[in-house]
């Protein structure tokens, strides 16, 4: 499923109808019909349906959604918010009129008594150009409807919710269901605006879909993605060929960190693996997996600092980071193997902490480098507040990955993974379940034993990330609850998960 920006689908909008032909008044009555059909199985023809237009293209969608809903017997009444339609919406607004339909005015006193009546509410005034604060007549047409006991449908957006991200974002119709136009925009994916939405689904209205493939610039990750991708063992293959990998991590205040990444590494399928830590974590590690060899690092103070004569060239990827310490000489072990090491390297935790300072290694690196940042670790790197990333994490994860030439990992309830070249996919797997200590490490495990299977890097990440994310959900939906899940319980449901992908 692509998602699309407001000036990407405005330039899809714009091909479709100056290219191929398409008049804006056909995709107005091919989107009112196909959200109408989306409508019947969850309203009743004895409801009481206002259905709230703009003066846009969202107005028009709505007029057409109250005309073939009012052509099929249901009770039905239009409500004109805003002055000066469009052409197009003029239109539909007269077609609808003149089929016998009732225009109310949102200023009336009547409109009022008919909210309070109202069942089924339909939004449809504001589309993908609104931005900042709204203004009269929408600020109180949207509380009012809020403050309604209607169950609410909203057209492609719900009012008030910007398209691209949360900036200046301040109220917005609250929907229950969205039905969204072609393909979803980012803010269905934005944690403070995703609420808004309710429940959604798109709907297909026509346009181009190789067009808008090529336009967009993000795509959700889904479970055909990865079966198509999935690599598949070969019957000769064996351990060497299943990959070499390299764990660094695990001080003495957090054994447990290393020993989940380990865990996750071994269970997604690395060959062989190599955990470097300090010895005394060695027995730790050991006592939950016998399957790992270890190389003992140097130590001050309970953490892991440079060891010059570590050799990272003979393993075919390796993560940095876990539970490690962030001291000068920790630092300069991490850069070290950046610096090193001719494979991909993963950075995690007390690893992104050591590039704050020389961001500029990331770009020298010839092979693949992976950052996995929650939003306070992006924060830290981007040196601003959290809340300020997570109103427009799309536009900074980007921007941060192609200036410095990563893959980037923004973890959260939907992970954002950017490609250096800016392209990005977004996961929906996973559940609040993995919002305990953990989770991060077990995902980098298993993301180590992707980079090591997969040829292409962003294929290796986007799979990893899904399987992390399926494994909360299925070990919810059959033997846990989000409430008691740990991060160690992942393991029993990457089996499950593998087995489906395998079928």
């Amino acid at each position: 499923m692509y998602i699309v920006t407001a000036k990407e689908m405005y330039e899809v909008d714009r091909y479709a109808m100056e290219e191929i032909g398409i008049s804006g008044s056909i995709l107005m009555e091919s989107a009112g019909r196909a959200i109408a059909e989306r409508m019947k199985p969850l309203i009743g023809t004895t409801d009481r349906i206002l259905v709230l237009c703009g003066s846009g293209n969202n107005g028009g969608d709505g007029y057409v959604v109250a005309r073939t809903l009012l052509n099929e017997g249901y009770n039905v009444t239009a409500v004109q918010v805003g002055r000066n339609l469009t052409a197009d919406a003029a239109m539909h607004q007269q077609v609808y009129d003149r089929l016998g339909g009732e225009v109310m005015d949102v200023e009336a006193d009547a409109f009022q008594m008919a909210l309070v009546k109202a069942e089924i509410i339909v939004d449809a005034m504001l589309g993908l150009g609104v931005r900042g604060k709204l203004r009269s007549p929408y600020t109180e047409t949207v509380q009012a409807v809020n403050d309604s006991d209607a169950l609410v449908f909203a057209i492609d957006l719900p009012s008030g919710v910007p398209a691209d991200d949360a900036v200046e974002f301040e109220e917005a119709i609250q929907a229950d269901y969205t039905f969204i136009i072609e393909a979803p925009k980012p803010s269905a994916f934005i944690q403070k605006t995703a609420p808004y939405y309710g429940e959604w689904k798109t709907v297909s209205i026509g346009l181009p879909a190789a067009y808008l493939g090529r336009q967009a610039g993000a795509r959700t990750w889904t479970e055909q993605d990865v079966k198509r991708s999935f690599p598949i063992r070969q019957p000769f293959s064996h351990k060497g060929t299943n990959g070499k990998g390299f764990l660094i991590g695990g001080g003495i205040e957090m054994p447990g960190s290393v020993t989940m990444s380990s865990m996750a590494a071994l269970r997604a399928g690395a060959g062989l693996l190599t955990v470097g830590t300090l010895r005394q974590v060695i027995p730790s590690v050991l006592s939950h997996l016998a399957e790992a060899t270890f190389t003992s690092l140097n130590e001050e103070n309970g953490v892991i600092v440079d060891t010059e004569d570590l050799d990272v060239s003979a393993y075919d990827a390796i993560v940095v980071g876990m539970g490690m310490g962030r001291g000068e000489s920790t630092a300069a072990l991490t850069k070290r193997v950046l610096e090193e090491a001719e494979v991909p390297v993963l950075l995690d935790a007390d690893g992104l902490y050591h590039i704050k300072s020389d961001l500029e290694i990331l770009r020298n690196r010839q092979a693949p480098t992976v950052l996995t940042p929650h939003p306070g670790e992006m924060a830290m790197l981007l040196d601003m507040k959290v809340p300020e990333l997570l109103e427009r994490p799309f536009e900074l994860a980007r921007k941060f990955a192609i200036v410095h030439q990563v893959h980037l990992v923004l973890k959260g309830a939907y992970t954002i993974i950017t490609a250096p070249d800016g392209s990005q996919v977004v996961n929906t797997t996973g559940n609040p379940g993995l919002g305990k200590g953990g989770s991060g490490d077990v995902l980098s495990g298993i993301l180590l034993a992707m980079l090591m299977q997969h040829e292409d890097p962003m294929e290796a990440i986007a799979n990893g990330v899904y399987v992390h994310g399926k494994a909360a959900d299925v070990l919810v939906e059959d033997t846990h609850s989000q409430q008691d899940l740990l991060a160690t319980d992942l393991m029993k449901g990457l089996a499950k998960v593998f087995r489906n992908i395998s079928d």
